[in-house]
């Protein structure tokens, strides 16, 4: 049974002032709104909210403000910490404040040393990434995984009776891991991979390998494990293969190249459900004048699970990081999603087919896990 943590979105409350660079913004203050800091866990936030990534950060740390607001919580206080100085140093920054649970750190890279400091006082984290190799027992994913995109899409795929599927993936660690996952999702799907082939990025090497892929042939759809422009340039010397599918993945989502190149036309991607998204980017307009990164709604669903779960965490205990493995999993803003006990997250994603002036949903999200 998915648990809904809340989806409430209001708007007319104000926003909680951002800190000088390396210190926490408190939700203290006069006109902030909040209520007053009165038997409440406390909960860190680690995003960066200058230099690189800053615009990013301070959009997912909008959003939680705006989730602590919309639910009116009474029992947890979200302190939020600059990374950009050093991850790990906000880290320790966080514990000795007394926070018993991180949210965060944004960056895959940031992990390892924030993890780090936490573990030894056993403070877990849900992290914003979407790299399922960062996940651990302790260390929670909210992103969404190319792995879980490929493979939905590839499900979808053969349940419309494709059975060869074929790949074009750049070369390095990104089309490493998405070589991986697509071999993963052709066998549980029961497809076969009959052809493959590997390019340079920065360059026009993947017309030249989605020439040499075209000539092998034998295949009824094709995975380009790349951006939307990148796709679109290999789809234009894929065309005219009959009866051919072209496969994207969630790097998609979003992009205007999608709705706009007629080589791309009729493929079909996975994507996290806009429903709840699209009342969410209005609400957030409204309070901070510009639109949300989409990404944000991980820092709002993020702080409805901790609301959530702060129902049942006894005051001056650890968080109860073993509630997050609930196999019903929870329903947020991005749709229903679900820890493992690895740290991974699995999410409910809908299939959107590319069509002249847009995309449509050929196979919306489940509206819960039924496992």
């Amino acid at each position: 049974m998915t648990l809904l943590i809340g989806v409430a979105v209001v708007s007319g409350c104000s926003v909680i002032p951002k800190g000088p660079r390396g210190a926490p913004s408190s939700e203290e203050g006069p006109n902030d709104g909040l209520p007053p800091d009165k038997a409440r866990h406390r909960v860190a936030l680690l995003v960066p909210l200058t230099g690189p990534g800053g615009e990013l950060g301070q959009s997912i740390a909008n959003a939680t403000t705006m989730a602590i607001l919309d639910t009116n919580a009474q029992t947890v206080r979200i302190t939020t910490y600059d990374t950009s100085g050093g991850a790990g140093d906000a880290a320790r920054r966080a514990l000795q404040e007394g926070n018993r649970l991180i949210l965060g750190p944004m960056l895959t890279e940031d992990i390892s040393s924030v993890a780090g400091v936490a573990r030894s006082a056993r403070v877990p984290l849900i992290t914003f990434s979407s790299d399922p190799r960062a996940a651990a027992r302790d260390v929670f994913i909210m992103g969404t995984t190319q792995e879980s995109s490929i493979l939905r899409v590839v499900q979808f795929a053969r349940s419309k009776g494709v059975s060869r599927f074929a790949l074009l993936a750049p070369k390095g660690e990104f089309g490493s891991r998405a070589t991986s996952a697509y071999n993963n999702a052709v066998r549980i799907a029961g497809g076969t991979v009959v052809a493959s082939d590997s390019y340079d990025r920065g360059n026009n090497s993947i017309l030249s390998a989605a020439s040499r892929l075209k000539a092998k042939g034998g295949f009824q759809a094709v995975l380009i494990a790349d951006t939307p422009k990148a796709a679109a340039q290999a789809a234009s010397r894929l065309r005219g293969t009959k009866g051919l599918r072209i496969l994207g993945t969630d790097l998609w989502s979003g992009d205007p190249i999608v709705s706009n190149s007629t080589a791309l036309r009729g493929a079909w991607f996975a994507a996290l459900p806009d429903t709840r998204y699209r009342q969410f980017a209005a609400s957030y307009q409204t309070r901070f004048g510009s639109a949300p990164y989409r990404q944000a709604t991980m820092g709002y669903d993020a702080v409805l699970l901790t609301v959530r779960i702060a129902r049942e965490w006894r005051g001056g205990t650890p968080f109860p990081a073993a509630r997050l493995a609930d196999s019903g999993g929870f329903l947020g803003l991005d749709g229903p999603f679900r820890f493992g006990l690895d740290g991974t997250v699995e999410r409910a994603l809908e299939v959107r087919e590319t069509r002249a002036g847009g995309v449509t949903i050929v196979s919306p999200a489940p509206e819960k896990f039924v496992d």
